[in-house]
């Protein structure tokens, strides 16, 4: 209290405590220890107290928020436990509301849902009960702290002096997109609104805080050139360039482009930059003419996505490593023969070197190299397949156990009963799933799938839920669909390996599983229902029902010799008797 009337305590800390640089971590805090001889300026953060001898562990340590009798360190202080009056668990508290007591917890929950009062019909925290039991605000209880923002007036989502936090997103947004002329430039606006529009807005100040992708855009704002696919071609490939570029292409920044082919020629320019010249001039054609020529044209006409970076990249990495023997043994690619290169696939144990095959070929169709063979592995029959009893058993768990997740509950059964593979699994939208006559469909090929009552419900579910809450949340684009296994990065499906590595860690073998369920399904339907239903190639369901059929045959005339041998034995007895 002075002349002026009375303060609160956050105003009256925040006049009498000076803001200024920490000398410790250099932010603009409030000095909670002024400089000394022996130490700079301390925020609260920064500072821990004097060094004293603890009174409960007797322990030489700082102790902060100590009295001159009975000092105590930060690891042996615990807030008093009371019992949250909202919900009744013992804990730390930390507001006294007309309500009562209020943990942490609660507290947060609270302050960040304002909900209509019963009285004054405003949006307001409901930080007490009328005598009906229903909420009300802190006002129209007669409490004196108004939760309402001061520069902006809205109430709840309290962050600080700065203001509320939507206050302190929208300055944090403006400070990271803002370039060297001191403006956002009219390309980033579509981001600065998507960044701000949220229903979340302490996870977008984390992550503009925190996140290495947030940390890149700014980079690439203050370097004032306009952001496109050709600027983040020229940064090393990484999983942020690879985020930032998506956000970008979510929001409307940049063109959409089939990116796991596009994004190849920037990762072969990095990888070739310490490979001898005469290496880099041979793979550079091969792979612009050849493979992402070949695989733009396919992809082109594809119904279906596919994932073929993973290949194309593989089969570079096999032409270095076959150029590279080369230097070592001194032979020339012209001069390879037969021998050479049965040596070189034989030092190897695996059949990652089959594909120097397209290397290969392409060099002696230009007559760099001689007609050689890469022997082509024969396809193996599948070798793992999940018994029917087990896959029944799981698919009974993924259709009942509410405590599984529900992506993984769907994923597991689409994978159980038809055998989908995870990349044609991931890419899997809401608008596949249709209803009619109280029937559930999906359409995965080209006709719908009738879908059992239970697993029908699931992919509903999935598909009505809203995408799990991540660190940075942006608004859905008109041109991106809803996919029912969002990814992290936006706009994106969840990636095929962490799709698998999800089902895995719950008990579900990805390969085992679909393979059970194809031999299944093989063994009932004719390649051509199989090949429509599933989205395979006819050549595929073709091979998986020989597969099915061959060993179906097999376990006929395994019956028959048996009842042949059974009755022969029979009439041997007659005779004897």
């Amino acid at each position: 209290m002075n002349a002026e009337g009375a303060y609160c305590y956050s105003c009256y800390h925040k006049f009498r405590q000076p803001r200024r640089a920490c000398g410790r971590c250099g932010k603009l805090r409030a000095i909670a220890k002024s400089t000394t001889p022996d130490q700079p300026d301390l925020c609260g953060s920064c500072y821990r107290g004097p060094q004293m001898t603890c009174s409960i562990c007797g322990k030489l340590r700082p102790c902060k928020g100590y009295t001159k009798d009975k000092p105590i360190c930060q690891a042996c202080y615990r807030r008093p436990t009371h019992t949250c009056c909202r919900c009744g668990k013992q804990r730390g508290i930390t507001a006294h509301w007309p309500m009562g007591p209020v943990c942490d917890r609660c507290y947060d929950a609270v302050l960040r849902s304002p909900a209509e009062c019963g009285r004054c019909r405003t949006s307001q925290p409901l930080i007490a009960r009328d005598e009906d039991g229903g909420g009300i605000c802190g006002p129209c209880a007669g409490f004196g702290i108004d939760y309402t923002c001061r520069n902006c007036g809205r109430a709840g989502y309290p962050y600080g002096h700065d203001g509320c936090a939507y206050c302190v997103l929208a300055d944090k947004v403006r400070h990271l997109l803002t370039g060297p002329d001191g403006t956002i430039s009219n390309q980033l606006l579509p981001v600065a609104v998507a960044l701000a529009q949220t229903d979340s807005p302490f996870k977008q100040i984390h992550w503009l805080t925190a996140s290495p992708n947030a940390r890149l855009l700014g980079e690439l704002v203050a370097g004032g050139r306009l952001l496109s696919h050709d600027l983040l071609d020229e940064l090393p490939p990484s999983r942020n360039v690879h985020y930032v570029r998506q956000m970008m292409v979510q929001t409307g920044v940049l063109p959409e482009r089939h990116e796991d082919l596009e994004r190849l020629p920037a990762w072969l320019d990095h990888h070739l930059l310490d490979k001898p010249t005469e290496h880099a001039n041979l793979i550079r054609p091969f792979f612009h003419w050849f493979l992402l020529r070949r695989a733009r044209s396919r992809a082109a006409a594809r119904q279906f996505p596919a994932s073929a970076g993973r290949d194309l990249r593989r089969r570079i990495l096999v032409a270095l490593d076959l150029l590279e023997w080369l230097d070592e043994h001194q032979i020339t690619l012209e001069n390879l023969r037969q021998d050479d290169l049965d040596r070189w696939l034989s030092e190897e144990n695996s059949q990652r070197r089959q594909l120097a095959r397209y290397f290969l070929k392409w060099t002696h169709q230009r007559s760099l190299s001689r007609n050689l063979v890469v022997p082509i592995v024969p396809r193996q029959q599948p070798a793992e397949l999940l018994a029917d009893d087990d896959r029944w058993q799981l698919l009974q768990r993924c259709l009942s156990d509410v405590t599984l997740p529900v992506d993984v509950r769907a994923a597991g059964a689409l994978t159980l009963l038809f055998g989908l593979p995870a990349e044609r699994m991931r890419n899997l939208t809401a608008d596949q799933l249709t209803s009619k006559d109280q029937h559930t469909y999906l359409t995965v090929g080209l006709h719908p799938i009738l879908l059992p009552p239970r697993l029908g419900a699931l992919l509903k579910r999935l598909a009505a839920e809203p995408e799990p809450q991540r660190r940075l949340k942006l608004p859905p684009s008109r041109d991106t669909p809803r996919w029912l296994f969002p990814g992290l990065v936006p706009g994106q499906p969840i990636a095929n390996h962490a799709l698998t590595t999800r089902l895995s860690r719950h008990g579900i073998n990805v390969r085992t599983a679909r393979n059970g369920a194809l031999a299944a399904l093989a063994a009932d339907l004719p390649a051509a229902i199989l090949a429509d239903l599933l989205g395979m190639h006819i050549h595929t369901a073709v091979r998986w029902v020989g597969y099915a059929r061959g060993d179906w045959a097999e376990y006929l005339a395994a019956r028959a010799a048996e009842q042949g041998n059974a009755r022969k034995n029979k009439g041997n007895s007659a005779r004897q008797e």
